[in-house]
Parts: C-alpha cells; structure tokens; sequence
C-alpha cells in the first residue's frame, strides 16, 4: 500500500511516520503532486501556525492537489484546521473541504487545550473498534465547530468537533501518533478504508 504524507510548512511528520512503520506501513513524505494523486492513502499532518502554512501550500501547488483527491485523506491537527473553510488563527482561509469554522478557544481559559481528553459520539469507520470516551492526546488552541459533519467531539471549554468526515475527506484534531493503543486502532481503521 502506498501511503503519502504531505510534506509541507508544519510539524509531526516524524512521529506520524513512525506510528505508519509500527503498523507496518513505510510512507513516502512528499510535495509531489503525482505521487500524492497515486498513492492509496493521504496523510495530511500539522502542527504549526495556519497562514503559513497555507501559504507553503499555495506557493507548492498542493492546495489545488488536495481539494482534487478521490482516495481516503486524513487530516490531523493543523490539517485537520486547514481542510475547513476559514480560520481565525490570522484570519486564514483554508483548503474548504468542510465549511467549518475554526475558532481560538476563548482567551480568557486556559489555552492551548493540552494532554488527554476524552472522544464521544463516535461515528463512522475510523472509529471502529473504539470505545466511547476513549481517550486520546490533544495540543490546540483553535478548535472547529461542531457541525453536520462532526464523526467525534470532545469538550474543553466547550464542545468541538474532534473529528470531521465528508466523502473521502477524514480529520482528527487530536494526535491519533500520541494516543497509545486507541490512535493505533484508529490509524489502523484509516488504512483499512475502502
């Protein structure tokens, strides 16, 4: 199986990488816009700051190739962030795959919502296997609103989507890579898509 991992302005890429080699997957980390097109499966990281991000994005080409993937596409973090249509971080528009909104959570809290948190009203295949109020590892301090196209939601302050699915396109907020056995399962589920 062929499995990308977009290569772009953003972080995590080493240890999304490391959580694919202990399934048994070696993913190629590409900008390639046809290798990115011909690969079975699509992983599209981040932990960074979102302009920049789209930035690099749009400089390389990639927002197009991305909005354009037929194959399953999981966005985590920031990916998550910037596969909906606008962000407040900067005032950024994003890739509007889910026409979402992405929010900073109120400034008065604590922010970034950091560490372990539960998952509820899990949906979907990607959570196939995982039990309700499983817990898994966050690091944000923007979060998308829940919508008809929330899979997962989570609370901190308030509730936010922990997960978006809409055709092809699936998204964590959270780091299924730093969430033990339960983002191994859900990984593992991504892969299995058909």
């Amino acid at each position: 199986m062929k499995v990308a991992i977009v290569k772009y302005n953003a972080g995590n890429i080493h240890s999304v990488t490391l959580a694919l080699q202990r399934l048994g997957i070696e993913p190629q980390v590409t900008d390639d816009p046809a290798y990115l097109q011909n690969a079975d499966r699509v992983i599209f990281p981040g932990v960074g700051e979102a302009s920049t991000a789209m930035r690099y994005l749009k400089a390389h080409g990639l927002d197009d190739i991305l909005r354009r993937l037929k194959q399953p596409v999981l966005g985590i973090c920031l990916g998550l962030q910037l596969l909906c249509q606008h962000s407040q971080e900067n005032d950024t528009p994003g890739l509007g795959i889910f026409p979402v909104e992405v929010k900073r959570f109120p400034p008065e809290d604590k922010v970034p919502h950091m560490g372990w948190n539960s998952v509820s009203n899990l949906k979907g295949p990607l959570f196939r296997g995982v039990p309700e109020e499983s817990f898994v590892y966050f690091v944000h301090g923007y979060y998308a609103e829940l919508s008809p196209f929330t899979i997962a939601r989570s609370e901190y302050i308030l509730p936010f989507s922990a997960a978006l699915q809409k055709d092809n396109f699936l998204s964590v907020q959270f780091h299924p890579e730093k969430s033990g056995k339960v983002g191994e399962q859900i990984l593992k589920n991504f892969l299995e898509i058909g």
